[in-house]
């Protein structure tokens, strides 16, 4: 893959990442043993709103179920992780 190429996959993944609010993932795994509130339904669907890159305007409302919203995080987050692992081995 060329640099360019891995350069805008990293830009991309980035603006992915940033575009899920890290406050989501704390707030979904609260249970009901640590502050007596109910369990969040991952069947629930969950609508969020994210900024379309390239403009500062434009948003695009996503629905998705909690599972499936943890599951993109997931993924984002590996993706990230391996690139960052190769670059760092490229680099050196």
């Amino acid at each position: 893959m060329s640099y360019v190429r891995s350069l805008s996959l990293c830009a991309g993944l980035l603006g992915a990442a940033l575009a899920i609010p890290a406050t989501a993932g704390a707030a979904e795994s609260s249970t009901t043993a640590s502050n007596g509130k109910k369990a969040l339904d991952p069947n629930e669907v969950v609508c969020r709103k994210q900024e379309v890159l390239g403009s500062r305007l434009k948003s695009v409302r996503v629905c998705r179920t909690r599972a499936e919203w943890a599951d993109a995080r997931n993924e984002t987050r590996g993706e990230i992780e391996r690139v960052q692992v190769q670059r760092g081995a490229i680099g050196q």
